[in-house]
């Protein structure tokens, strides 16, 4: 269902919940990463696109600075905690714990803060790759800049925050890609993030490109998966070269380094230093409209992934060798997100994007036989407020 026709039943169920109707609802979008896979935690480039799905929160402000909240696609489960109490972790209200950390990131970052009620629904699917954690938080931080006049947060702060949340309550080691996409996206681009310095540059998809997103249905789980132990391999490896991160090393300097570094290790650098050469040179292709040499880069990208990084699955490499036969060159596949499963995303034309979502539909099962969900997308606007009152 399109984002836009969630807003009324939200809106509805807010006001059933809480007595009175919301005072305004604001939106956050999940991402879709071309290419730059663990390269943003390493200070590196990513080429990510916010995406036409999403995260709603209506919200009213409260007087007794408590916070509720109703999660309609959680079963219409409630929370409520104080902002005068600790934050603390919930075990058993999994979805609560990105919503009390991003409110207790705020917190902590100094922005005055009042109560407030909340009601959140969404169309991201979960635990996909396409940042549904994210587009959460940031839609979370967006509400409460909104109902409490923080008119000095600005989208990269938001962004910084929202990282924080995830780094410090949930407990998940990400970079900033998800949250700077979430919050600052440009629709019909690309941004060219640079991770260090949070410098975006927007890049426009070429007329007639299409953004096709292949959720295997094979589910990841970043915090109990090997993606903390990812970035420490990473961060070893840059200590052992000398350097603050990965993004400091060419491959010639990698190489000269060698000596010392576990075979396993040294891929790992290798994945996110020839990744990062290759996400520049996508940018440009992108900008050129040269869809031959993207899939080239993106073919390469899904390669170092398999072998050196090691986080796709036997049957995420056969669904993009599959889609990369339908393609046929014109433009790029790959596995997309943290790994171990979630999506695969392909840039072609929209004749080719169609044919390829035919064969997905007709042949791919998961290895527990579920098909695959395919969308087409559009890219879109960051984080912002859709109605208020």
């Amino acid at each position: 269902m399109p984002i836009d026709h969630l807003i009324a039943p939200l809106r509805a169920a807010f006001a059933r919940q809480f007595s009175a109707p919301p005072r305004l609802t604001v939106q956050a979008p999940g991402r879709v990463n071309l290419i730059g896979e663990h390269t943003d935690y390493n200070g590196g480039f990513v080429l990510p696109c916010a995406i036409d799905r999403g995260t709603l929160v209506a919200a009213r402000e409260r007087t007794d600075r408590r916070v509720r909240v109703l999660a309609l696609d959680q079963g219409h489960t409630l929370d409520e905690f104080s902002l005068d109490e600790p934050i603390t972790r919930r075990e058993d209200l999994g979805w609560s714990n990105y919503v009390r950390g991003m409110v207790q990131a705020l917190h902590n970052a100094g922005y005055p803060l009042l109560g407030a009620d909340l009601a959140i629904s969404g169309n991201v699917p979960l635990g996909a790759g396409l940042s549904s954690s994210a587009a959460l938080e940031v839609a979370v931080g967006q509400a409460f800049k909104s109902l409490c006049a923080l008119d000095g947060l600005d989208a990269t702060t938001l962004a910084q925050i929202a990282q924080r949340a995830e780094n410090e309550f949930v407990g998940c080691q990400c970079g900033i890609m998800d949250q700077l996409i979430s919050a600052r996206g440009v629709a019909g681009h690309a941004l060219l993030i640079d991770c260090r310095s949070l410098q975006a540059t927007p890049v426009a998809l070429p007329a007639g490109a299409a953004v096709l997103i292949v959720n295997s249905n094979i589910p990841r789980g970043l915090v109990d998966s090997a993606y903390n132990l990812r970035r420490q391999q990473c961060e070893a490896a840059a200590r052992h070269c000398g350097v603050p991160a990965l993004r400091d090393l060419s491959l010639a300097d990698l190489h000269a380094h060698a000596s010392g570094l576990d075979s396993t290790t040294f891929r790992r650098a290798r994945h996110v230093v020839t990744e990062n050469a290759r996400t520049l040179a996508a940018a440009q292709a992108l900008a050129a409209g040269d869809l031959v040499e993207l899939g080239r880069l993106m073919a390469a990208s899904h390669a170092s992934m398999r072998d050196d990084f090691e986080i796709t699955t036997p049957a995420i490499d056969a669904l993009v060798d599959s889609i990369a036969n339908s393609l046929g060159g014109q433009g790029g596949v790959r596995m997309t997100g943290g790994g171990f499963g979630g999506c695969v995303v392909a840039v072609t034309t929209q004749p080719l994007a169609e044919l390829a979502a035919a064969r997905v539909a007709a042949c791919y099962r998961s290895p527990a036989g579920l098909a695959a969900e395919v969308y087409l997308c559009q890219a879109s606007a960051g984080a912002g407020v859709l109605t208020e009152l």
